[in-house]
């Protein structure tokens, strides 16, 4: 896991053609808005959330974000007792994003 700050996390996303943006706020949360082409998958759904996250592809590289940037470094953290290589936390979440919205 690494953690990045906006500016790095969109630099390195945007030079990482096997990227996948992970959003791990809860359904209240996205419904505000999230970053484009990004899954949702609520860390707060306990064991539902870590068999989501079993389902995805592991050579990929994940970009997760939330709201304050807890909640994706513990997300990142449990991606990476399950396997995942490369997983990158967004320091301050949508807290401080300053990027697009959908």
């Amino acid at each position: 896991m690494e953690n990045l700050s906006q500016e790095e996390w969109v630099e390195e996303l945007q030079n990482d053609s096997n990227a996948v943006i992970l959003d791990v706020r809860t359904d209240a949360e996205v419904a505000d808005g999230k970053i484009p082409n990004s899954i949702h998958i609520d860390i707060y759904r306990g064991a539902d959330f870590v068999s989501e996250i079993e389902k995805l592809d592991k050579s990929k590289s994940y970009y997760v974000y939330c709201r304050s940037g807890n909640r994706s470094g513990q997300a990142c953290k449990i991606m990476e007792q399950i396997g995942f290589e490369n997983t990158y936390n967004l320091i301050g979440g949508m807290l401080q994003w300053e990027g697009e919205i959908e």
